[in-house]
């Protein structure tokens, strides 16, 4: 999730080049053909341990080979352009933000998942056809650079109205919501708080503000944000950005020299809950294969080896979470969440009514 940069939203509007697919897995890069291989689609935040891979590899007799197919807009888009000659079998990694173009699509086919009653039904958007399967959730969420804040004895905000405050003036950096993924989940958890009517105003607001936006996830935070170690090393001076409730952890876990308390913190009061899925591709060569990796996203073993691969946190009941998670980035207890068919109305105006208010 943390590197899932969405190069337009607008997907399907026709407005990025498509790149090329790149493989990699126990397959290489050859197509697949036979009915052993199963190909998983996927944006490139894909990542899991090896062994668990191989575990299931081994238990159900497929290899799996996996298209990382740039950032998840990306994925999306060229699924669907694609979906009558599919490039592969199964699709990970379509979130709620863009869950209704793909289902409208008609990219997936209906299969109930083996351990779906083990998933907590707030995740289960698309319950009634089962077209996809719910598989992790995270929280895109403003970041604070702790250090920063206790320096300067100011208190680092905590909701969406503190970000429009004087006293956070040119300290904020967001994504484009046009072209990424937590850009566009902080627009939505604005206009989640401040409805159709309030939200355009609120960032009227912010831009009066100073807030200042670019282009994705790792120029804010690796470039711009003043609390990552890359941001630091590369003159970053904004000690607020839009990020996720799991990055203080990654912070810490990814330390030369492990500090004993993040040093980042989280704005509870700006999160905008992000659930991501899989699914059976409609036309898929190997549907067999496909729901069996299905099942496996949702077993126990890979929603337990997940958290610390892909900085997300498991949808499955009893599935635990890694000790770095519930004491550097718990999930947020109230984030801000729109129901698919209000993201699906409202979604490309609202990005375009933004662009015009915000980069204009």
């Amino acid at each position: 999730m943390h590197h899932k940069t969405l190069t337009a939203v607008a997907a399907g509007l026709g407005l990025f080049a498509l790149p090329a697919l790149t493989g990699c897995g126990s397959t290489g890069g050859k197509p697949a053909t036979d009915s052993r291989t199963v190909t998983v689609v996927s944006h490139n935040s894909w990542s899991a341990s090896k062994n668990v891979l191989a575990d299931f590899e081994k238990r159900s007799g497929y290899h799996v080979r996996f298209l990382e197919d740039g950032d998840a807009g990306q994925a999306v888009n060229k699924a669907i352009l694609t979906k009558d000659n599919p490039q592969g079998d199964a699709f990970f990694g379509v979130d709620n933000t863009l869950l209704s173009r793909a289902l409208d699509n008609g990219l997936f086919q209906p299969y109930t998942a083996k351990g779906l009653d083990r998933v907590g039904a707030a995740y289960q958007l698309d319950k009634d056809r089962h077209r996809v399967t719910p598989v992790d959730y995270g929280d895109i969420c403003v970041n604070y650079d702790k250090a920063w804040f206790a320096e300067h004895k100011v208190t680092p905000p905590q909701t969406f109205a503190d970000l429009a405050e004087p006293r956070y003036k040119n300290l904020l950096v967001t994504e484009n919501a046009a072209t990424s993924s937590p850009g566009l989940g902080f627009l939505l958890g604005s206009a989640a708080s401040y409805g159709d009517k309030g939200w355009p105003d609120y960032w009227k607001k912010l831009k009066a503000n100073g807030v200042k936006v670019v282009d994705g996830w790792d120029q804010a935070y690796y470039q711009e944000f003043s609390g990552s170690s890359q941001g630091r090393k590369a003159g970053g001076d904004r000690p607020l950005v839009v990020s996720y409730a799991s990055s203080p952890p990654a912070e810490v876990v990814y330390a030369k020299k492990r500090p004993g308390t993040a040093p980042t913190g989280v704005a509870t009061g700006t999160c905008f809950r992000q659930t991501e899925f899989a699914g059976v591709l409609s036309n898929a060569r190997n549907p067999k294969g496909a729901k069996a990796f299905v099942d496996f996203l949702i077993s126990k073993e890979f929603q337990e080896d997940m958290p610390l691969n892909m900085y997300v946190y498991p949808v499955v009941r009893g599935a635990a979470v890694p000790p770095e998670f519930t004491e550097y980035g718990p999930a947020a207890e109230h984030p801000e969440t729109l129901a698919p068919g209000k993201i699906a109305a409202d979604r490309d105006q609202w990005v375009k009514t933004w662009t015009s208010l915000v980069l204009k």
